[in-house]
């Protein structure tokens, strides 16, 4: 049966007895970052495994679906960004970025990897790259449409980014306008299904100075709605090689999600040579 829909916001302590969903439990140490994500959009890209296989280090096992790798844009915006033990920020606690990633696993744990993630915000890219070894780029974000608290499903959110910084960012490059809508009623991911596969992930990987890294993550399920994307831009993974089709093979949408991350930790067993 598949789990009820939470929508109301938790508070970290109490998010983290919400542990029956997880492949593993998290983390027995304290969290380093609080955030949550809204209007999130997933768009994913079914790819052949040898264009994604090259660009994802050695020591990450690339995970299929069907035969298939996925790659996935996940414009959003994150609020309430908070390091463990200090209160949300101005200027660092709210940002709109894009996320370009696909799925990967070390061992027994499979996650996230992500290519590049632009934000709207030097303090949150500064914090990414110290903390989390992640390829943060500064961009230029404009959210618009996005609606308030309290408003029905459906409403357009119009996403446009450019990269200020970075590779390909003074070429024209590294761009993504889109306006999308969710569609339908949300629902919890059926374990086994590509939904589930693309999106109930709890830990993320980077690669830095030859060495893999792995940050655990904790959330509640993703409360999914089917979503329509119009991508008017999309030069966001061309800086590795890749020239996306203008249409996503299927589109994800979250109105609201909170997080928990650790700390990243070396994975020893995946050290590249």
């Amino acid at each position: 049966m598949e789990q009820e829909v939470q929508t109301q916001f938790v508070t970290a302590g109490s998010l983290l007895y919400s542990v029956e969903h997880r492949p593993w439990l998290p983390p027995d140490g304290p969290w380093l970052l609080s955030q949550r994500w809204n209007d999130v959009l997933f768009a994913h890209f079914a790819m052949e495994p040898a264009t994604l296989r090259r660009l994802v280090p050695e020591a990450l096992t690339l995970e299929l679906y069907d035969g298939a790798a996925w790659l996935t844009l996940t414009p959003s915006c994150a609020s309430h960004v908070r390091p463990s033990g200090i209160p949300a920020l101005p200027g660092f606690s709210f940002y709109p970025q894009v996320n370009v990633r696909t799925y990967v696993t070390v061992g027994d744990k499979p996650g996230l990897y992500n290519f590049s993630v632009d934000a709207a915000n030097l303090s949150a890219v500064w914090f990414a790259r110290m903390f989390f070894h992640m390829q943060y780029w500064h961009s230029k974000i404009k959210v618009s449409g996005a609606p308030i608290p309290g408003t029905k499903a459906g409403a357009t959110v119009h996403f446009r980014a450019g990269r200020l910084h970075g590779p390909a960012a003074h070429n024209g490059a590294a761009k993504l306008d889109v306006a999308y809508a969710a569609d339908g009623e949300a629902e919890v991911a059926r374990a086994g299904s590509l939904d589930h596969f693309l999106t109930e992930r709890y830990c993320v990987y980077s690669w830095h100075s030859r060495k893999i890294y792995r940050a655990e993550l904790h959330h509640q399920p993703w409360p999914l709605q089917r979503a329509s994307a119009e991508i008017r831009t999309n030069s966001i993974a061309e800086p590795l090689g890749i020239a996306l089709p203008q249409q996503p093979d299927l589109c994800h949408f979250s109105r609201a999600l909170k997080t928990l991350a650790w700390a990243p930790e070396r994975v020893r067993e995946a050290r590249l040579s």
